[in-house]
């Protein structure tokens, strides 16, 4: 691709694919009552990966209309592909994105002749119903472009929206997801401090690890047989930053005892 930054091409796809779902759920013009916000959390979570609290938002905020609740939708989406973008590169995320961009393109482009080609073949076959085979042929070759299209950037976004950072050696997969969120919330959080810091974590955790191993089994006796490690168990399960906080506030647990 001729192009070097693909951005304003992906946003664009974005916010067209997401706006196309979207009004699947919740059609112009219909009752908040017909809305089918369970559909559309589904949806959103199953085809892109994208977890929202539709029902929520709606609760919570009564100004909100379909218009409005779609643009958030779209801007929080980008917000988390951005988050991503933060931690893996510009210049990486680019790359993968014209890769993703030609992959795509090829695949699609492929059965679009294919399909062509069958059309093609079997035109004729109109003419038994009075209908003039060119023009048939003109109006389905058009409509069958259209729909490659759309295919082409729903598998776009949805190949990119469900993206997946590998956690680097020496860090945790939970660890970088918690980075993410922590982007998501604060964009202007430096990715490189959020990655420092938890790398520090990391190393001072897997130091207390094996400190024990090292230290003598008593003072003043090196040559002494060294007492057997017990590994470190958890005793109550882990607090997920997006989990309830346990002190009982109702609010997440990143925006109360474990906001930083």
């Amino acid at each position: 691709m001729a192009t070097t930054d693909t951005r304003p091409i992906i946003e664009s796809m974005r916010r067209e694919v997401l706006a196309d779902r979207f009004r699947r759920f919740v059609p112009h013009g219909a009752l908040e009552e017909m809305w089918d916000i369970d559909g559309l959390t589904a949806h959103l979570k199953e085809d892109f990966g994208l977890d929202f609290p539709l029902q929520q938002w709606l609760d919570e905020d009564d100004e909100l209309t379909d218009e409005t609740l779609i643009d958030k939708i779209i801007d929080t989406a980008q917000r988390h592909y951005e988050a991503k973008e933060k931690l893996v590169g510009e210049d990486n995320l680019r790359q993968f994105e014209k890769g993703v961009l030609l992959q795509v393109l090829d695949a699609q482009w492929k059965e679009h002749l294919a399909a062509m080609d069958y059309l093609r073949q079997s035109i004729g076959l109109r003419g038994y119903a009075q209908k003039n085979p060119t023009q048939e042929y003109k109006r389905e070759a058009f409509e069958m472009f259209g729909k490659m299209i759309d295919d082409m950037n729903y598998e776009i976004i949805r190949t990119l929206t469900r993206l997946q950072i590998a956690a680097p050696e020496g860090m945790e997969q939970d660890q970088i997801n918690e980075m993410l969120d922590e982007l998501v919330d604060n964009p202007r959080v430096d990715p490189s401090q959020l990655r420092t810091r938890h790398e520090s974590v990391s190393t001072f955790a897997d130091a207390e690890e094996e400190a024990p191993a090292d230290r003598p089994s008593g003072p003043g006796s090196p040559g002494d047989e060294e007492a057997p490690t017990r590994p470190v168990r958890r005793e109550t399960p882990k607090i997920g930053r997006n989990d309830p906080c346990h002190c009982g506030s109702g609010k997440k647990f990143k925006h109360c005892c474990g906001k930083l």
